[in-house]
């Protein structure tokens, strides 16, 4: 492909163009040429317009491009582009889930997405393929080189040399041939502060007033910082990651400022937030212009707080007690810690085989309190998430076997890779086989254009999860068990089969053994999945509720942006209650009630009727009891229960009715207490209103 004429800054002249007037091109010229010979800059010029404008005096006093030309974008040969793709291949894997999810909010509005490398060479791209043609012909394609050199101004182009987000849009470009374009473009950086290219998001056509990209200027920078920090992540992901941020219910998330330390403390890594906010402390022997260098010094040069108290996140703190950490400019951030991924120097051996990893067990001890089936359970899984069997998870409804699959992930060596959940009881009947093994293009009316890979086939490298396998229909779960057996799976319309590397958890509220003798389940599928088989045990039999309600409720409330506090009486209404729809129902029930108490702390009147009105069958039975006789010594039952409830009466009023300590000294939990106070009609001084 020709690249633009240059030509020195006295000879630029206004060629005609196909397509466009030649009065067009002079007042394009002019204009760049006015700003081109202008000794100082219009007074109103906003900061994008100042870097369109040195762009525009770049092209022309270094570069020496006529601006009325229309020359075809620079295309590099495949060669070229698989140099530059295979140079990039680590930064793609992270950049190409980003783009996925940024071109789910702009496919719509016509914008297509191009990565380049730092050269300006377009290595990756997302768009719709109905306008392929036009999309080539403007040079939005792989393998097109946008740099100020070739194409003049660009959002890419421009991008680069300024290493700043803005937006080129129409007669911003250089080229009268581009004024159709609106690019907006932001600069990505790796994890040591060096520049690797641009994300870009631009559209063939689109309205003449700027302001029109303003939403996608913000979401552009939004995701280019989102790229940035997951391929940090990544990167330093055998570090713990310090992530700083204002918002402390969203640290955990999206933490502003990061950091990869050691286990010694010492920085190995910092993002671009980092590095433009923290400094390192004044001292002697750092020159000041050295202060913003924050690799390879020690967390308390950047941080005031005690190193003993941000060390405490990596013991899993909670949201109520996460912890404010300070520079030595007095500023205060929000802090979590994400823990190492992978760390062989955090192993070692030992008599039987190798330590657990911290991390693993932290993951999955946060599913329960203790409670002695959980915990054996919790064991089992720990040792099982990087062995070579599937698992089988089985369990009610609603007792977390998703949230558990999600555990055994995120603590195995297969985390940096995808999870994808299956509901087999959600997908059409008629869908579930496209779905899970993909199709070829052209395989059936309506399919797209270049096929699609299937769910199963997502997975490869990661861990699929099969929701509710007992609902999936027979002829399928033939399928199924070929792809188990062979690790391959065959998309339909394909020739040849895919090889897939997958571990596979299952799960099922139904008895799979009960199928298998109805005809409904195949019996080698069965033992295909259940290498492993782990239990979870219904809500109303386990004995760490009161763990759960407080563990679901910092959640919630941190969702919610509200507090999380309950009141005695309500926690004990919430522990007396079987909870037949288990884990879920209890979320749903504690969600209701923080809408309901807005802002206040939870009390009964805030619970739904189905919490206050319950009463136990063991407490029914004994209402509908008839009187015991007498016993034979003389003192009858009644007699006895009024001294315990002078005895309960004594320790209320010694704790001042505080039900948590009156429950200690009486060796009894705090929903007895409440029962008791009930069924002698003890009342606080103050009543629950």
């Amino acid at each position: 492909m020709r690249a633009g004429r240059r030509h020195s800054i006295g000879q630029i002249k206004t060629d005609v163009v196909q397509g466009v007037e030649m009065t067009q091109v002079q007042h394009h010229v002019e204009r760049i040429l006015r700003v081109v010979h202008a000794t100082e800059p219009p007074p109103d010029a906003d900061p994008n317009t100042s870097l369109i404008h040195r762009s525009w005096r770049r092209c022309a006093t270094e570069h020496a491009l006529d601006p009325g030309l229309r020359p075809d974008v620079r295309i590099e040969t495949s060669a070229r582009l698989r140099e530059c793709v295979q140079q990039n291949e680590e930064h793609l894997h992270v950049a190409r889930a980003g783009m996925e999810q940024l071109y789910k909010h702009v496919s719509a509005l016509g914008y297509v997405l191009l990565l380049t490398d730092a050269g300006g060479v377009t290595i990756d791209y997302i768009g719709n393929d109905t306008w392929d043609q036009p999309l080539k012909r403007a040079g939005l394609a792989l393998g097109a080189n946008w740099n100020e050199i070739h194409a003049g101004t660009n959002g890419i182009g421009t991008c680069i040399a300024e290493q700043a987000t803005l937006t080129c849009h129409r007669e911003d470009h250089y080229y009268v041939g581009h004024v159709g374009l609106s690019c907006t473009s932001t600069p990505l950086f790796d994890p040591l502060g060096r520049f690797m290219g641009a994300l870009d998001v631009s559209v063939l056509s689109s309205p003449d007033a700027r302001e029109s990209q303003h939403l996608i200027k913000h979401l552009t920078l939004l995701y280019g910082r989102m790229i940035e920090d997951a391929n940090f992540i990544h990167q330093f992901r055998e570090h713990w990651i310090l992530r700083l941020g204002t918002a402390g219910p969203l640290v955990d998330v999206c933490g502003e400022l990061m950091l990869a330390v050691d286990r010694d403390g010492k920085i190995v890594g910092a993002n671009a937030d980092a590095r433009r906010h923290l400094r390192l402390v004044e001292t002697t022997h750092i020159p000041s212009e050295m202060r913003g260098n924050l690799v390879g010094h020690h967390l308390s040069g950047v941080l005031g707080s005690r190193i003993d108290d941000i060390w405490r996140l990596t013991k899993g703190t909670a949201i109520d007690e996460r912890i404010i950490v300070t520079t030595w400019e007095g500023k205060g951030y929000h802090a979590s810690m994400i823990a190492p991924k992978a760390a062989p120097s955090r192993y070692r051996a030992v008599e039987g085989g190798v330590q657990a990893n911290p991390r693993r067990e932290q993951i999955l001890q946060r599913l329960a309190g203790e409670d002695h089936r959980m915990q054996q359970l919790l064991d089992r899984a720990a040792r099982l998430v990087d062995k070579p069997v599937n698992i089988l998870i089985q369990g009610e409804t609603g007792t977390g076997k998703e949230v558990l699959a999600r555990a055994l992930h995120d603590s195995s060596r297969r985390a940096d890779q995808a999870f994808i959940a299956v509901n087999c009881a959600a997908i059409p009947e008629s869908l579930i086989e496209s779905e899970l093994f993909g199709y070829m293009p052209g395989t059936f009316t309506g399919a797209r254009n270049k096929g699609m890979k299937g769910l199963i086939q997502r997975a490869d490298g990661g861990t699929l999860f099969l929701d509710e396998i007992g609902d999936m229909p027979l002829q399928l779960q033939t399928r199924l068990l070929r792809t188990l057996s062979e690790r391959e799976i065959l998309p339909l319309g394909a020739d040849r089969p895919v090889r897939v590397d997958l571990h596979v958890v299952a799960a099922s509220h139904r008895d799979l053994r009960r199928q298998i003798g109805a005809g409904t389940f195949r019996e080698d599928l069965y033992y295909r999945l259940c290498g492993a088989t782990l239990a979870l045990p219904p809500l109303r039999e386990r004995t760490d509720k009161e763990f759960l309600i407080d563990r679901i409720l910092q959640a919630e409330a941190s969702t919610m942006e509200t507090e999380a506090s309950i009141s005695d009486a309500a926690l004990a209404l919430l522990l007396r209650y079987e909870w037949p729809g288990n884990v879920r129902e209890m979320r749903n029930v504690l969600c209701f009630a923080l809408s309901l108490a807005d802002g206040e702390s939870i009390d009964i009147r805030h619970l739904p009727p189905e919490i206050v009105d319950f009463v136990p069958l063991h407490e029914s039975a004994l209402v509908s009891a008839p009187a015991l006789p007498a016993p034979a010594g003389g003192v009858t039952v009644e007699a006895a229960d009024v001294g315990s409830a002078s005895e309960l009466l004594e320790a209320l009023r010694r704790h001042h009715w505080n039900i948590t300590e009156t429950a200690k000294e009486l060796g009894l939990c705090r929903a007895t207490v409440y029962r008791r106070m009930k069924r002698h009609d003890i009342v606080p001084p103050t009543q629950f209103s």
